[in-house]
């Protein structure tokens, strides 16, 4: 039985080939027919499976649902041609009919490059221009920490007791229920739909005394955020909300005087520290109902992007989108929000850090989009100040 990842491939390479003769003879030609009619083939056999695919590309690089690809000759070139025709994303959805397919190859093979691409009803075309737009420097200088004209609904107390009951329930040792986090994830998502500027206050951001709940949920509509950015929307955009919400749970499998320690942890303790990762995907993975993106993040969310974090992993290991996103709000969190032995960071200071270790420990293009972001959500606080 042919694998989804290998239909998707194949279905990627009948495209291009698809495009490169609609190119040079026309969207009628027989050849261009009998390749959209092999592509449709593999693409409707994996949408009978799944309601959605999401190919993007991120610096010249092929994801498909939040995976990296592996290069080759023919996503290179696949991915070259979205950007030469101004396609960031595409999404693929359920219901996708032949001559869907048949109006995504003639915006591929365009001469008229960088236009608008269009979009239909099952086969939606963006654009997000992630690496233009003048530094985020500027309009975060002089923000203090605790500067915020707009703050974002706090999470109904039956969601925060539901939270602490899914959190007790593993530290108990018994098997962890996901019931109520895809809601707490829903409505995060519903409220970005219908107000993204007043969400941006985000994470402003959550300072309680809840500090595994109040990151966990930071960290989640951080995510939310940086994927929406990217065109990311359907049952991909709730997963990276889950993963963002469950990507810490190894630690409840940590010694408590470990984890609240004050000081600076000695070789041992963070030796120990360092399998939180590996605890929490093995546990997420016996767990029914959650999302396999959640246990991947689990995994990866301390994996730099050079890979020289932890766990160890091989050597051209491709961490997924939503790790690497996680990672991101993750470290931003860290030092946004106040703890018991130190202020929260402004956030001038904290874009400097990140943009000192991007490239290096963080994902070069998702920072760069994240401070963009970050730097929208001050100016919006700024503007509302004034």
């Amino acid at each position: 039985m042919i694998s989804e990842r290998s239909s998707l491939q194949e279905f990627i390479r009948n495209l291009l080939s698809a495009t490169a003769s609609a190119a040079l003879y026309t969207i009628t030609h027989q050849q261009v027919v009998w390749l959209i009619d092999a592509a449709f083939s593999r693409i409707s056999h994996v949408l009978e499976n799944v309601s959605e695919i999401t190919i993007m590309t991120i610096e010249n690089e092929l994801v498909i649902n939040g995976q990296p690809q592996e290069r080759s000759l023919f996503l290179n070139r696949f991915a070259e041609i979205m950007q030469s025709r101004g396609i960031s994303h595409i999404r693929l959805l359920a219901g996708l009919s032949r001559q869907e397919l048949v109006e995504l190859v003639a915006a591929l093979s365009s001469r008229n490059e960088g236009g608008e691409a269009p979009s239909t009803e099952h086969l939606k075309l963006g654009c997000v221009d992630i690496a233009s737009g003048s530094s985020t420097g500027t309009p975060m200088e002089g923000r203090s920490a605790t500067d915020s004209s707009v703050s974002i609904p706090d999470m109904p107390k039956a969601e925060l007791e539901r939270f602490e009951e899914i959190y007790e329930t593993v530290k108990r040792h018994k098997k962890l229920k996901i019931t109520g986090i895809p809601g707490i994830v829903s409505g995060f998502v519903k409220a970005f739909h219908e107000d993204q500027d007043s969400l941006l206050a985000m994470a402003s951001l959550r300072n309680t005394d809840k500090y595994t709940f109040t990151h966990s949920t930071n960290v989640c509509i951080l995510n939310i955020a940086q994927a929406m950015s990217l065109g990311i929307e359907g049952q991909l955009l709730h997963d990276i909300g889950i993963a963002a919400m469950l990507h810490d749970i190894g630690k409840l499998f940590i010694p408590e005087e470990i984890i609240t320690k004050k000081g600076k942890l000695n070789r041992r303790e963070f030796s120990i520290m360092k399998q939180h990762p590996v605890l929490g995907a093995k546990h997420l993975l016996e767990t029914p109902g959650v999302p396999r993106l959640a246990v991947t993040t689990a995994f990866e969310h301390h994996l730099k992007f050079n890979l020289s974090g932890y766990p160890a992993v091989q050597a051209g290991w491709l961490p997924n989108l939503c790790s690497q996103m996680t990672m991101i709000s993750d470290f931003f969190d860290a030092l946004r929000t106040r703890r018991s032995y130190r202020e929260p960071l402004e956030l001038s200071r904290i874009a400097s850090m990140m943009q000192e270790i991007s490239g290096t420990h963080l994902h070069p293009v998702l920072t760069q989009n994240f401070l963009r972001i970050i730097a929208r959500f001050a100016i919006m606080t700024n503007s509302s100040a004034a």
